[in-house]
């Protein structure tokens, strides 16, 4: 039986991470405006030249989601497709899955389309579950309903230090962005039950914003199993947060991946994602 899990490029997984004989992984790229230039995110997108080019881009910036026609030819040549989107509340990319799966007329075929009301490392932990499921020679129906329970256990946090996206977005005035820059102020948020994103505090300096990292995931019930942090270009800022929650949780198991073309874009230069069940 062939298995086939698509997701747009908001997950940080690369085709290479998920090594499994059973499954067909592969992402859709968002495409991002900067300036007058599109950025495909595709696996071999230079990040580098990416972050740089918006860093440098007075103007604001955005991002296009993968049409319907994207994913319906990734619904193509399996029996059994299961697309993982971004959340539904913060881009059309999950809209557009749907829209695909009702274009998919073969009966023979299974179609499913997850919302993970989040983005980056709650799409990897949910995919690595998928693949365990399917491992197992679950039916198509149970595989899907067992992954709808892990996005449900799965909460995501994020730590920005830079702001540059939301002063160009008119989202932050430009002497707050400056004066929080110059201030080594880093912003806290979660992704709500709803799939929204909604800063929850503020902290001066890494350390700060690791404890309350820590600080959320105790209030938000984190079991100490399985926590993956995506980060971009801040390999050491994950590994002090990584080398937090295993002075806290010591048997958890926890893992990094780079943020890939879109979370690079929202996160920017120095952030953090991370996502925990």
């Amino acid at each position: 039986m062939k298995w086939k899990i698509i997701s747009d490029s908001s997950c940080d997984l690369m085709k290479k991470d998920v090594a499994c004989e059973e499954v067909d992984f592969t992402t859709i790229p968002f495409i991002l405006n900067i300036g007058n230039e599109e950025y495909i995110d595709t696996e071999d997108l230079d990040t580098d030249k990416m972050i740089s080019a918006m860093e440098n881009c007075s103007t604001a910036c955005g991002s296009a989601c993968p049409s319907p026609a994207n994913w319906l030819n990734e619904y193509k040549n399996t029996e059994n497709a299961i697309a993982i989107t971004i959340s539904s509340n913060l881009s059309g990319s999950h809209n557009s899955a749907v829209v695909a799966k009702e274009m998919a007329t073969d009966e023979n075929k299974n179609v499913a389309v997850l919302d993970s009301r989040s983005t980056g490392p709650e799409l990897a932990i949910c995919i690595e579950e998928l693949v365990k499921f399917i491992k197992s020679e679950l039916p198509f129906d149970e595989v899907v309903k067992k992954a709808n329970e892990v996005l449900a256990q799965t909460k995501t946090a994020f730590a920005l230090c830079s702001f540059d996206n939301l002063v160009k977005n008119g989202r932050m005035s430009r002497l707050t962005g400056f004066v929080a820059r110059k201030l080594g102020m880093w912003g806290i948020g979660i992704a709500s039950e709803q799939g929204t994103i909604s800063v929850t505090g503020k902290s001066r300096g890494p350390e700060k914003a690791i404890s309350l990292i820590i600080n959320d995931m105790i209030e938000r019930g984190f079991s100490g199993a399985r926590a993956i942090i995506s980060h971009c270009k801040n390999e050491h800022f994950a590994a002090k947060l990584k080398n937090a929650i295993l002075e806290k949780w010591e048997n958890a198991s926890v893992s990094f991946l780079e943020t890939r073309g879109l979370d690079s874009f929202y996160a920017e230069r120095g952030g953090i994602i991370i996502a925990y069940r």
